[in-house]
């Protein structure tokens, strides 16, 4: 049973000058509701590995089968806080005879915006209507794609259904490449990508939540940040702000993005998912050696943590029952990208959570779904509870000192975070063929 805590010290939202509602149709009801409701299917968590496959109505179905072989296959929904949540997300490389569940569900858990001047702080997906924005996309916005319609929650009455999910793939340049045993051998493949994003704007920002499906099992969660700067907002001192436009009048305020994104893992279909932090030290050669020594430790983290990332530091999520063709546990690295950490709240001063699932945490602050009295942020949840079933909270930032370039419009601005495959599969998912029998070799056969 997590404690609960006061929700005294939580702070008011404030609505700002430089803020409107995404959608006519909001309600103040509508956002201080204390459950999100969601556009979608309730989709049944599957209960092995047989079972990963996207469980949900066509219409709520993306599956894709890339050209390189890999097959991804889940389901969405709308959430009327968190907008496109992902569920049931599986991946099946060529050479598996079965999908491989890789996440329960996946989606945003905050936008956290703080002004530098001190004048207003945002929680655009709790408070200021994220998931309402939803915008639609113009045919040539997802080219070789499907615009799949989505219904709003809670959005204008008069526009409830939205042409406003992207599905297409993408080429990422390439995925390998090794020079063969004879020069004109070359082994070299082109990596390709399902592509799946939204756009939602809040007030001047529109935001593209994007999800790329790698096919050698890699997701890359990304926020990009575009739009408009805000001209009401060009009233911050120097240090606080940066001029835009004529002479050194009109400074554009400075602010931070804090972007949370919630992972509930379901390796080979449980839940029953394990966390290990590995760190490694490097010290001096010792006499006779030629480099200084590297040693990797790993330590199981068996109850709730706040974790901070440092060099040689990393975390993976490790399946309790599924193993690779080689007899090993798979996994999934956590491989975070670059980052601004605000140091301004408690529940942004660490770069990764790892929490024991409950139902009500759903955001990373300001999170409307708990009981009365039940602390409202993410750090206040971690407080020494065993781990058996883990969440996955990764938090990346952005410190956005405006530039003459921000306008006119604002050129996008990412920000993200990638989760990797360790030893999902027994080697590379795209060995070609003629390298398949390489696996733990390290020359050539006789």
């Amino acid at each position: 049973m997590r404690v609960q805590r006061s929700i005294s010290g939580v702070r008011p939202r404030r609505i700002s000058r430089t803020r409107t509602r995404a959608a006519v149709g909001l309600t103040v009801a509508a956002l201080t509701a204390g459950v999100t409701a969601g556009a979608g299917p309730a989709v049944a968590q599957p209960k092995t590995a047989a079972a990963a496959a996207a469980d949900c109505s066509a219409a709520y179905k993306i599956e894709q089968k890339l050209s390189t072989g890999t097959t991804w296959r889940m389901c969405w929904r709308y959430d009327s806080k968190a907008g496109l949540v992902l569920e049931n997300v599986s991946y099946q490389p060529k050479g598996e005879s079965k999908p491989i569940k890789v996440l329960n569900s996946g989606r945003l858990a905050q936008i956290d915006v703080p002004y530098d001047d001190g004048s207003v702080e945002y929680d655009d997906l709790t408070g200021f209507g994220f998931a309402q924005g939803l915008v639609d996309l113009a045919p040539g916005e997802c080219p070789g794609g499907t615009i799949k319609t989505v219904r709003v929650p809670d959005g204008d009455p008069e526009h409830p259904n939205v042409k406003g999910l992207c599905t297409t793939t993408r080429s990422r340049g390439h995925a390998y490449r090794m020079q063969g045993d004879t020069a004109n051998k070359v082994f070299q493949t082109q990596g390709k990508d399902l592509l799946v994003y939204t756009v939602n704007k809040v007030g001047w920002y529109e935001y593209m939540t994007e999800w790329r499906f790698q096919d050698d099992g890699t997701i890359n969660m990304n926020v990009g940040a575009t739009g408009s700067l805000s001209f009401e907002d060009y009233d911050a001192g120097d240090g606080r702000g940066w001029p835009i436009g004529k002479g050194a009048k009109a400074y554009a305020t400075s602010h931070s993005h804090n972007v949370f994104w919630r992972l509930d893992f379901g390796l080979d279909g449980s839940s029953k998912t394990n966390v290990e932090q590995y760190d490694s030290a490097v010290t001096a050669p010792a006499h006779g050696q030629q480099a200084p020594t590297n040693k990797t430790t790993r330590t199981k983290v068996t109850k709730e943590l706040a974790g901070d990332s440092k060099t040689y530091r990393w975390w993976r999520v490790v399946s309790e029952t599924g193993k690779n063709k080689d007899g090993h546990a798979r996994s999934y690295e956590i491989v975070p990208g670059p980052t601004t950490k605000y140091p301004g709240r408690s529940f942004t001063r660490h770069d990764v959570y790892f929490t024991e699932y409950n139902k009500c945490e759903q955001f990373a602050s300001n999170n409307p779904s708990c009981p009365r009295g039940y602390a409202t942020s993410v750090d206040k949840w971690v407080n020494g509870q065993p781990l058996t079933h883990p969440v996955v909270w990764m938090n990346v930032g952005f410190h956005h000192i405006a530039r003459d370039e921000d306008q006119q419009p604002m050129p996008i601005h990412w920000q993200g975070f990638a989760i990797a495959p360790r030893d999902v599969t027994a080697m590379n998912p795209l060995t070609p063929d003629e390298l398949a029998w390489q696996n733990g070799h390290w020359r050539p056969r006789s």
